[in-house]
């Protein structure tokens, strides 16, 4: 069983408006997840300087990131990071460009989590419903176009209001969609915005949104998680699979 989780920090500003990128740290310690997506982790001006300096992830917590920084004061692409444990092998990684009248893009990372290969996306699409639907296909053809497959999760703010519409119809045409529960506003959470989708070879064993005194401070959105495991396909599929040379 591995743990996955997504949260969107607001830059590291809390509800209190405050920018305190330690509470941040110790929400993520308190996930104990061994991949985490991160959204609005840079920002969005100037330099574009990350809220979460790497020095401080590596004193805090147990996680490194995979830099997908053009900057040398970014950590992010489009404020996108993936973070993962110490004992994580990233075998690739790469941007995706998103369509939008905003700047939006998603990353991609294959990794070897605990013998077990899986391909993480972390995204956050746009405000806009057409523009979304039209950035949740750019990442599925984009995966559609890699040589090869891997058990699979997509996770991220995907700003959609609509429970079962919208761009998670086009997400669950070939992938399970889990609805861990509303995250958003992290005081009193009503919108369910922040989803995990994965591959159908791997199981959702549970699923949840992370509600703490930390969480409901630290950022706007609570962080969700899900707990999943390969079915028989995927294991099958491991064995076979061959690591490819990393992307850009």
């Amino acid at each position: 069983m591995l743990r996955v989780a997504t949260y969107n920090i607001r830059k590291g500003i809390g509800t209190d408006r405050r920018r305190r990128p330690e509470r941040v740290l110790a929400v993520l310690r308190e996930l104990d997840a061994d991949v985490v997506a991160i959204q609005e982790v840079d920002r969005r001006f100037g330099n574009r300087s990350t809220a979460l300096p790497p020095e401080i992830i590596a004193e805090e917590t147990d996680y490194v990131p995979v830099r997908f920084g053009i900057r040398p004061e970014s950590l992010g692409w489009h404020g996108n990071v993936l973070l993962v444990r110490r004992d994580v092998e990233v075998m690739a990684s790469r941007r995706i460009d998103l369509p939008g009248l905003e700047p939006r893009g998603a990353v991609l990372a294959d990794l070897r989590v605990r013998g077990l290969a899986l391909r993480i996306i972390g995204m956050h699409l746009g405000l806009i419903g057409l523009w979304r639907k039209r950035q949740a296909r750019a990442v599925l053809l984009d995966l559609e176009a890699l040589e090869d497959t891997l058990p699979t999760v997509m996770m991220g703010d995907l700003n959609e209001w609509v429970m079962d519409g919208g761009c998670l119809k086009l997400f669950a045409k070939h992938h399970h969609v889990a609805a861990p529960g509303p995250s958003f506003h992290s005081r009193r959470p009503i919108a369910a915005l922040d989803r995990i989708i994965t591959s159908l070879d791997l199981r959702v064993l549970s699923a949840g949104v992370h509600h703490s005194q930390k969480s409901r401070v630290a950022s706007d959105h609570l962080p969700v998680w899900a707990d999943i495991a390969p079915t028989g396909s995927a294991a099958a599929a491991e064995r076979q699979h061959v690591a490819q040379s990393p992307w850009i």
